[in-house]
């Protein structure tokens, strides 16, 4: 019985090696040359969002009064938000902060003086010409913080996937004019890679202080302008 098993033992062994010798090796690319080109695919959009941070500062003896009278001028805020169309689900507390404010004097400590605390929300305007009268409204409302706006497309993919395609095609055109440049011919794409994307967010501009507003205050213009979305592939050609 030993024996028996020993010998089924070996036979299943010696069929199981060339399957394993086959997988493990490795795939021969045919004769040719390997060509990688690093190509980026660029689609204008004009952007359907403006985003804006938007806050309260105040500063007072003492942090209880500092944050109480703070509370109350964002609750305004937040309320003339929601009064010009803004939805709940588009404004989002972004920092919360209450700090000392100190007395310095030469060769003597700091001494505090009192407290300022401060109450940013980010707001999501999702009609941007819109944005600028809401704006007016919420410094009228208290607001004497504004950063932004950031610039943005809500749904960016279809504007991403047609980057993509227009990549591929620059690379393939790129490496046709190498090909032909070395006498060579392009016989197909070996791999593609996606090395990164750009959907269109623009960067944060510097942040505004606005102070108290008139009632009759001109209306904050806000543009949207385009923007560029962009994808960037790694592309590797086969060449003979």
């Amino acid at each position: 019985m030993r024996l028996i098993f020993s010998l089924v033992t070996l036979a299943a062994c010696a069929a199981a090696t060339p399957a394993l010798a086959q997988a493990a090796t490795p795939a021969i690319l045919p004769d040719g040359t390997l060509l990688d080109i690093t190509a980026t695919g660029q689609v204008s959009r004009t952007p359907d969002i403006a985003t804006i941070r938007a806050g309260v500062v105040t500063q007072a003896p003492t942090a209880a009064a500092a944050l109480s009278e703070n509370a109350a001028r964002m609750t305004r805020v937040i309320q003339a938000l929601k009064a010009a169309g803004i939805a709940e689900r588009d404004i989002m507390t972004s920092s919360v902060g209450l700090s000392p404010q100190y007395r310095y004097q030469q060769n003597e400590a700091p001494v505090i003086t009192g407290y300022q605390a401060s109450n940013n929300v980010s707001v999501k305007f999702r009609d941007i010409a819109k944005s600028g009268a809401a704006l007016d409204a919420l410094v009228k409302a208290g607001a004497n913080q504004i950063d932004g706006p950031s610039m943005s497309i809500d749904k960016p993919g279809a504007a991403l996937d047609e980057a993509r395609a227009e990549a591929v095609k620059t690379a393939r055109t790129r490496a046709e004019l190498y090909a032909k440049a070395a006498g060579l011919r392009v016989v197909r794409i070996v791999s593609i890679n996606e090395n990164g994307e750009n959907d269109g967010g623009s960067p944060r501009p510097p942040v505004a202080y606005m102070r108290a507003a008139k009632a009759d205050m001109a209306e904050t213009p806000i543009v949207a302008g385009e923007t560029e979305l962009s994808v960037t592939l790694g592309v590797r050609f086969l060449l003979q």
